[in-house]
C-alpha cells in the first residue's frame, strides 16, 4: 500500500514540475515560451487528481482485485502440484515397496519350492533305495530257498545214488571196505 502512495505522490509531483511555471520559463516582461495560467492549471490539476480517484476507483482497484485473485489462484495451482507431486512420489515409493515385496515373495516361494523339490527327490531317492533293499532281500530268500530246494534235491539224488550203487556193490558183493569207500567218496563228493 505503501509503494502504491509512494508512486501517486511521485507522478503528482513530475507532472506538477513539467506544468508549474520556473524561473527559466517565465521572461521579465511576462511572456515565454510557456505562459502558464495557474487558474487554469489549478483546474487541470483538480482534474487530475478527480481522474486519478475515478481510475484508481473504477480500474486500478478492481485491477489489483484479479491480480490478487489471480495469484492466489496460481499459488493454489502451484500448492496443488506440490501435492499432487508428493501423492506421485509416494505412490512411487508405496509401487516400489510393493514391488520388492512381491519379488522377495517370488524369491521365497522359489526357495520353498526347491526345498520340496529336494525333499521329494530324497523321499523318492530312499522310497527307490528301500524299495532296492527289499528286492535284494526278497530275491536272497528266494535264492536261498532255490538253493535249500536244490540242496534237498541234490541229497535226493546222492541218497539215490548211494542206494543204487549200495545195491550194485550187493551184487557184486564187495567187501565191506569197499563197500565204505564207495560211501564214503559219494558222500565227499555230494558235500565238497
Amino acid at each position: 500500500m505503501y509503494l502504491r502512495v509512494r508512486d501517486w505522490m511521485g507522478g503528482l509531483l513530475c507532472a506538477v514540475a513539467v506544468l508549474a511555471p520556473g524561473p527559466a520559463w517565465a521572461s521579465e516582461g511576462g511572456g515565454g515560451l510557456i505562459n502558464l495560467d495557474w487558474r487554469a492549471l489549478s483546474v487541470q490539476m483538480l482534474n487530475f487528481v478527480v481522474l486519478l480517484v475515478i481510475l484508481t476507483k473504477l480500474l486500478y482497484r478492481p485491477f489489483l482485485t484479479k491480480m490478487e485473485e489471480r495469484t492466489a489462484a496460481i499459488k493454489k495451482s502451484l500448492e496443488e502440484a506440490q501435492a499432487a507431486r508428493a501423492e506421485a512420489a509416494r505412490q512411487q515409493e508405496e509401487n516400489e515397496a510393493r514391488l520388492r515385496a512381491a519379488h522377495a515373495e517370488a524369491a521365497q516361494i522359489r526357495e520353498q519350492a526347491l526345498r520340496e523339490a529336494a525333499e521329494e527327490a530324497r523321499r523318492q531317492t530312499e522310497a527307490a533305495q528301500a524299495q532296492a533293499r527289499k528286492l535284494v532281500e526278497d530275491t536272497k530268500v528266494q535264492l536261498e530257498g532255490e538253493v535249500r530246494r536244490a540242496r534237498e534235491e541234490l541229497r535226493r539224488e546222492v541218497a539215490d545214488l548211494a542206494t543204487t550203487v549200495a545195491e550194485k556193490l550187493v551184487r557184486r558183493s564187495l567187501r565191506d571196505e569197499d563197500h565204505r569207500r564207495i560211501v564214503a567218496e559219494a558222500i565227499a563228493k555230494v558235500g565238497g
